[in-house]
């Protein structure tokens, strides 16, 4: 058997020396030669399992652009797909093509040729995609489909039991089918809406709503009930809106669902956001700031002491933003106190607080506790009014590093609308140290994005940074393929404005200057605006012009 190290050096995927240095760590450490390229970022996981497929003689597929056969597929059930992590793809010479991540796995082929009556043909994939195509495939939405028919043959039910109607299987089934599916959608959202006729169910994916389904109206009682008793909400109030939390396990994770009901005129909207802590623990690094953004940020948050404020419209991801910093700042040897509402990720090794308004637990009075026990940074959800922005303007004087956001739709109102709310011009050019602006924009799928050159007048509307007699540059624009649901665009990035308070605009703070004003210093000071840093990253083909001009004024 050929050698792996062979096989990669005549695929030209390594050199002599990453790979000799590979091996070398690969011998020191006792750990696989695979893994330790994979880690060092020599090798893609794909390169790898491609590489050991043919080191045991059995084809690589990538199931991202292979012609997957829909008959091969429903020959075997999902449960037995998702037990062995293992999917038929194909036909080949009277044979099924099976894409498995662990080909050695006997009971697998056997499992598989018994059930078919056909004779199996392992072919090599890696784990993340054969998952990745089992929830493509194998999707809930029949399953879906097929209980709203069950459901359509019903009649109205009597809810004066609510026991037993939120209790029913099928309702229970549906609710946890309708959970599971927008996890493996990747949404952020679920709306569950009532109308004249029906209960509409949609997803935010990526932040933009699809419409998933319609069910039809006598469920929705039983659905509502079962949502609320699931996050321990009041099933008998219907008329005041209400919250609550429920956490579920899918795929071994622990997925946190913060839940609000909605009380309209066809009845309760649900409206479930998907609070995935993983996203909590990602690090800045992971957010897509431009270097010089970066590194213009990173002075703030190193320093002891200050305020730093986080801007943008609900659902731009100022909390991710907030979080990642906390990871980086968070030590044992410091206190770190949040103060939210509410708490969305649980992180371990920092007191977080919940503020409670009907216990007399407002913003102001949390940071007035928070602030007598001794914190070194202290994040504050949101400023929301003069005395909790007054208390974090003096806790940033004291010497303490404060976090928080603030709804402004750029880094220089932040300073004006401190001023507006109150504070002393003076006290918020001393206390404020950095104010980072941000946006979401979809990013774009890199299996299937396309280059093109943009015409002339395409660019000069969208205030592009060109102009006549340059060379028009090459971007890229979505086409869609089945890794991103035919949208052309798979997940998002944010784009960044980091306008640190140097004395220029400290001074203009106390002159109580507009924000035009101020945009003016910070632009001359080397700021990149929004639609800067979006057009950068056009250029650097991770997103689409459209995009830029929906998220950027």
């Amino acid at each position: 058997m050929k050698q792996l190290g062979d096989i990669l050096l005549d695929g030209g995927l390594v050199t002599q020396q990453e790979l000799s240095e590979a091996y070398e760590e690969h011998q020191r450490a006792g750990r696989a030669l695979g893994r330790v390229l994979v880690e060092k970022g020599v090798l893609s996981e794909s390169q790898l399992v491609a590489a050991l497929a043919q080191q045991i003689g059995l084809p690589f597929v990538d199931l991202s652009d292979f012609p997957v056969d829909g008959a091969a597929v429903a020959s075997v059930p999902s449960s037995v797909c998702r037990r062995y992590n293992a999917l038929p793809i194909g036909y080949d010479d009277g044979k099924l093509l099976v894409a498995m991540s662990d080909p050695a796995n006997v009971f697998a082929i056997d499992d598989i040729r018994s059930l078919t009556g056909v004779d199996v043909k392992p072919a090599v994939a890696t784990k993340s995609d054969v998952t990745a195509a089992i929830n493509r495939y194998h999707r809930v939405d029949g399953d879906l489909d097929d209980l709203t028919m069950a459901f359509e043959g019903q009649e109205d039910e009597d809810l004066s039991n609510i026991k037993e109607v939120v209790e029913d299987a099928p309702i229970v089934k549906f609710v946890n089918l309708l959970i599971t599916q927008a996890i493996q959608d990747r949404a952020s959202d679920i709306h569950i809406e009532p109308t004249e006729r029906d209960l509409r169910v949609r997803f935010r994916i990526d932040g933009v709503l699809h419409e998933i389904m319609r069910s039809p109206k006598n469920i929705q009682s039983g659905v509502t009930s079962r949502l609320k008793i699931m996050a321990d909400i009041n099933i008998a109030e219907r008329r005041v809106p209400q919250d609550g939390r429920l956490s579920v396990t899918s795929n071994g994770k622990k997925i946190d669902l913060r839940v609000a009901t909605l009380p309209t005129v066809w009845g309760e909207k649900v409206v479930m956001r998907v609070l995935d802590n993983s996203t909590a623990m990602l690090r800045l690094s992971d957010l897509g700031f431009g270097d010089n953004n970066y590194e213009r940020y990173s002075q703030s948050f190193t320093k002891p002491y200050g305020m730093i404020l986080v801007t943008g419209p609900t659902g731009s991801g100022k909390s991710t933003t907030l979080y990642a910093t906390l990871n980086i700042v968070s030590r044992p040897e410091i206190n770190v106190i949040t103060v939210e509402d509410p708490v969305e990720y649980r992180i371990p090794g920092i007191n977080q607080v919940q503020t409670n308004v009907k216990a007399g637990l407002t913003f102001a009075s949390a940071l007035r506790s928070i602030l007598r026990s001794d914190p070194d940074v202290v994040l504050i959800g949101e400023v929301r009014d003069h005395e909790t922005a007054q208390i974090a303007i003096e806790a940033a004087l004291t010497g303490h590093l404060v976090l928080s956001t603030l709804h402004t739709n750029d880094a220089p109102s932040a300073v004006t609308r401190l001023v507006e709310m109150g504070i002393e011009p003076f006290l918020v050019g001393s206390a404020l140290d950095c104010v980072l602006a941000q946006r979401l924009a979809r990013r774009l799928c890199l299996k299937c994005r396309e280059p093109y050159t943009p015409e002339p007048e395409t660019l000069l509307s969208a205030r592009f940074p060109w102009q006549d007699g340059m060379d028009l540059p090459t971007i890229y624009r979505p086409i869609g393929c089945s890794a991103c649901a035919k949208t052309g665009y798979r997940g998002r990035l944010a784009l960044h404005e980091v306008m640190p308070v140097t004395e220029e605009i400290e001074r203009l703070a106390v002159e109580r200057a507009s924000a035009v004003q101020i945009m003016h210093v910070a632009k001359e000071q080397g700021m990149a605006t929004l639609r800067d840093d979006g057009m950068l990253k056009v250029l650097g083909g991770v997103t689409t012009l459209e995009e830029i001009l929906r998220v950027v004024v």
